[in-house]
């Protein structure tokens, strides 16, 4: 390095008219030495350049660093770069005109700070890039929004230390807040309302129309503060596709240096990274959900759904289809079709199939498919194609209904029209037993009476008559009931006697009672009169009757009693018979379901009898243990008739 200043004159005292003029000449800092680099005599800023006063006497190497200089020969000049103990570096001029040496520094500070500022400059420009680089990697590795929020809230507080600031995601459709992060006080009623300005908006590409006015507001000022304690905010909105996912703010406490330029820059840098990861997120996620409520649609349909790809293995078999056959899904997940088919339909339920893959749907197939067991199960299906993205057929599906079911319906539906038929020869048939019946009656309460009066008769006639009237009114009185209970009831309450409804419905069962030998035991509290349709009740205890007789062996009992419980009347039957297995109890009161043999029941019943008590306000429950018994429990509001 070259000085740039005037030759040095050689000097022989320090104190010559021609140092002196050195000193005169020369603005740089300067200073005169001996041999041994010794200070002879220094201007002031060469002293500045030392950081000392009265320096005189000291020898150079106190205030160089490398401290190692060397005295060029006589009429030589040398130059060498160090640095000052104040810091600054300079390049010496060293020349040397007999026993004085010569020193001119020349700073090279200002070169040097700038090119420091540059490198400075660069290396934050590849620490924010890097940065960014890296958040871009951990946002797009988010598992969730959750972890997303958290991930870019450390990046902000990496990438801009001391301010604070707030993350906040939305759902693009409604802008309502979905996610929340931030560091430091909000103020209140901020953290639902986005002020933007609208270069950014621009600069993001951010399609207005259709933002919500009353939680979107678009400025050309300075924005609002969210944080209590700054003075002055940025934001970026989250902007991806057009749409809005949110936004970041980055608010500045008073006293903290910044350029908030560049931090603007780099925000904006930062959001359209993160509107992205945050816009694929929200897809993931809705799709995630789509799937899973497809999922579970399928699943949970009141319909027999099976799905089979184009290899013909089953990848689709929802719970009613799982229900109905007996097998378990996980079992059949992943077999070959043909294992669920009997043998004499598979070749018509393959050619079914091949016509859906060809994307031939086929509507209202009759079959069959193999329960546990090898049982057969009718089924009606149709089927269709399952299409992939790009339109090629995966696999088909077939939406079917249990045939079985339905035809074991009609068929109770036509034993329940047969019973109703003869229900009504019954009443043909009971008006026909009447009339000769009540000239029995007549003529035997005639001939009783005669004989009672007359001396001569036999007393053994007279009991005779007598019989024949007890049972004929009795028959009468049988047909005259079941003429009332096999009538319709006009749905009118009347003011009912519990206990005596009961006593009625146990005459009609005498004839099961004695039947099936089981005996009835009465345990009739007192309960007081209450409104209730009595041909209604009649109905339901015949009915709880004479299951039990059927259900109990020969030698049991059955326990009716009633009681009052609360405001509720509560009667119970109870018997001793088989019991009721808990698969089968939770269905006893379905229509049509019954476990008595065919022509044995129709399983209307209980459900007839559940619905009347429904229909009076009351309840009706069942508890049984298999070989020990069953007990009906219903509970009947006690009804008062309104005060005239």
């Amino acid at each position: 390095m070259k000085s740039e200043t005037s030759p040095i004159t050689p000097l022989t005292t320090p104190g010559d008219d021609a140092f002196e003029a050195f000193f005169d000449l020369v603005d740089a800092p300067a200073a005169l030495c001996d041999v041994g680099l010794n200070i002879l005599k220094a201007n002031a800023p060469f002293e500045v350049l030392c950081g000392q006063k009265d320096i005189v006497g000291r020898s150079m190497m106190d205030f160089i660093e490398p401290p190692s200089l060397s005295v060029p020969g006589e009429g030589r000049s040398d130059e060498i770069d160090v640095t000052c103990k104040t810091g600054q570096l300079v390049a010496l001029t060293i020349t040397r005109r007999g026993r004085n040496v010569a020193i001119i520094a020349r700073r090279l500070s200002p070169m040097l700070d700038s090119l420091a500022a540059a490198g400075r400059a660069l290396l934050e420009q590849a620490r924010v890039e890097t940065a960014l680089l890296e958040i871009g990697r951990n946002v797009a590795g988010a598992t969730s929004e959750e972890e997303l929020v958290a991930t870019v809230a450390r990046g902000v507080k990496g990438l801009f230390p001391g301010r604070a600031f707030c993350v906040r995601i939305v759902d693009p459709r409604t802008c309502h807040l979905t996610s929340l992060y931030a560091e430091g006080r909000m103020r209140d009623g901020q953290r639902d309302l986005f002020h933007l300005r609208r270069s950014m908006v621009e600069k993001t590409h951010l399609e207005t129309r259709g933002l919500p006015t009353d939680r979107v507001t678009i400025t050309n000022g300075e924005l609002p503060l969210l944080f209590v304690g700054s003075v002055r905010g940025i934001a970026a909105p989250l902007v991806a596709s057009g749409q809005l996912f949110g936004a970041i703010n980055i608010e500045y406490p008073a006293g903290l240096t910044a350029d908030v330029m560049t931090d603007e820059r780099i925000l904006i840098q930062l959001a359209n990274q993160v509107a992205v990861a945050v816009r694929n997120a929200k897809l993931i996620d809705e799709l995630t959900f789509m799937r899973k409520y497809l999922e579970e649609l399928l699943e949970n349909a009141n319909a027999l759904i099976l799905v089979v790809n184009r290899e013909g293995r089953v990848v689709v078999f929802n719970h009613a289809l799982a229900a109905l056959t007996g097998r378990a899904k996980a079992e059949v997940l992943g077999t070959d079709i043909t294992q669920l088919m009997p043998e004499g339909e598979r070749m018509k339920l393959l050619r079914v199939f091949g016509a859906a893959l060809k994307g031939q749907p086929v509507s209202g197939v009759e079959s069959a498919l193999l329960g546990k067991g090898d049982r057969e199960i009718r089924i009606a299906f149709n089927t269709s194609a399952v299409m992939s993205q790009s339109g090629e057929v995966e696999g088909v599906m077939a939406i079917g209904q249990d045939l079985t079911r339905m035809r074991e319906l009609e068929r109770r539906v036509i034993q329940a029209e047969k019973l109703a038929s003869l229900g009504q020869l019954a009443a043909s048939v009971v008006h026909e037993i009447n009339n000769p019946m009540t000239a029995v009656s007549t003529y035997a309460d005639a001939l009783w009476r005669r004989a009672q009066h007359s001396p001569t008769a036999d007393p053994a006639d007279v009991e005779k008559y007598k019989r024949i009237i007890d049972n004929s009114d009795r028959v009468l009185r049988f047909t005259r009931d079941l003429v009332s209970y096999a009538r319709p009831a006009q749905e009118k309450p009347e003011v009912v006697d519990l206990n005596q409804v009961i006593e009625k419905a146990i005459g009609f069962c005498d004839h099961v009672l004695n039947k099936h030998g089981v005996k009835l035991v009465r345990a009739l509290g007192q309960v007081p009169s209450f409104l209730a349709v009595r041909q209604n009740l009649v109905q339901v205890f015949v009915n709880l009757i004479t299951n039990a007789c059927h259900a109990t062996p020969s030698g049991g009992s059955i326990t009716v009693s009633t009681a009052v419980e609360a405001d509720m009347a509560r009667i119970t039957v109870v018997d001793t018979g088989t019991g009721i297995a808990p698969d089968t109890q939770a269905r006893i009161f379905e229509p049509f379901f019954t476990t008595k043999p065919d022509g044995k029941g129709t399983g209307l019943g209980l459900s007839i009898v559940q619905g009347i008590l429904e229909n009076h306000g009351g309840s009706i429950s069942v508890t049984s243990e298999v070989g020990k018994g069953t007990t009906f429990t219903m509970k009947l509001p006690m009804l008062q008739p309104a005060s005239p």
